[in-house]
């Protein structure tokens, strides 16, 4: 079966299941996904209980080293701001408190976007069953191709490296951005969600994409045809991810609402059949 590539001309990718609706409507269907996912996740325990388990190994490695972080925030506060030296005491406490909070948000970003990367290549068998099972309820994988398990594994870890270098990027200039009063404490914050929420639909999405022999450009291309949604959904699992065992628990159901996620950015039914 022959696919018509992303770049021609007769696809309009910008109109490709984009609802009727307002932003913030989009935005909370979005996150509607992922109850969608959880509500998956109940109906196959035993098959969603199997992804419980990478991202089990992948979530103690993680808190201990944000852990480690926590204990070490005081030193690395007073790295970054040495020209606080000489200041009064309540001027220079002040900066580091808030150099602290910044150091712990970039670290939580990258932790969450790191995490999700990792979890899903050690889980790399375990996801792809979940997905598939729920496009199977959904009446299938149109346009579905052979890809070997290895070959695919390769694909995967690329494009998770090339994330989280991207996340790495965005995540400097938000906590540069954390020195600022008042800007720092409230925007940033917000701000981060939205981003790691971003990283995150982009991650979870890979292997309904991988599927159908789409790669990241594609994947991305295709939820950016309709951002609000995917942003509902993304920042709906970080968050979940910011709660104590919230990754270990969401992550089985993240993977099954992005496929949701995936399927309706390519115009594909998400009702059961």
């Amino acid at each position: 079966m022959c696919r018509q590539p992303l770049g021609s001309p007769d696809v309009d990718v910008t109109s490709i299941a984009r609802p009727v609706t307002g932003a913030a409507s989009r935005f909370l269907s979005g996150a509607g996904l992922l109850l969608r996912g959880i509500g998956l996740y109940v109906r196959s325990p035993k098959l969603m209980l199997l992804g419980i388990v990478p991202a089990l190994i992948s979530s103690a490695v993680f808190l201990t080293a944000f852990a480690v972080l926590v204990w070490f925030v005081d030193d690395l506060a007073a790295l970054v701001t040495p020209f606080a030296d000489d200041w009064s005491a309540t001027w220079r406490n002040l900066v580091r408190v808030v150099a602290g909070l910044a150091i712990l948000g970039l670290g939580g970003l990258l932790g969450v976007v790191t995490f999700t990367a990792v979890t899903l290549v050690i889980g790399d068998p375990f996801y792809e069953a979940i997905s598939e099972r729920v496009e199977e309820r959904l009446g299938g994988t149109p346009g579905a191709v052979d890809v070997p398990f290895w070959s695919s594994l390769r694909r995967s870890l690329a494009d998770s490296v090339r994330l989280v270098a991207l996340s790495t990027l965005v995540g400097i200039p938000l906590f540069l951005a954390g020195f600022i009063p008042v800007v720092g404490q409230i925007v940033v914050p917000v701000i981060g969600a939205a981003v790691g929420g971003w990283f995150l639909a982009v991650e979870l999405v890979g292997a309904p994409f991988y599927r159908r022999g789409m790669r990241l450009p594609e994947r991305r291309a295709r939820l950016k045809a309709d951002r609000p949604t995917a942003l509902g959904f993304g920042v709906a699992v970080f968050l979940c991810f910011l709660i104590p065992l919230g990754a270990v628990l969401v992550m089985p159901a993240a993977v099954a609402g992005a496929t949701l996620l995936a399927r309706r950015s390519l115009g594909q039914p998400i009702q059961e059949t």
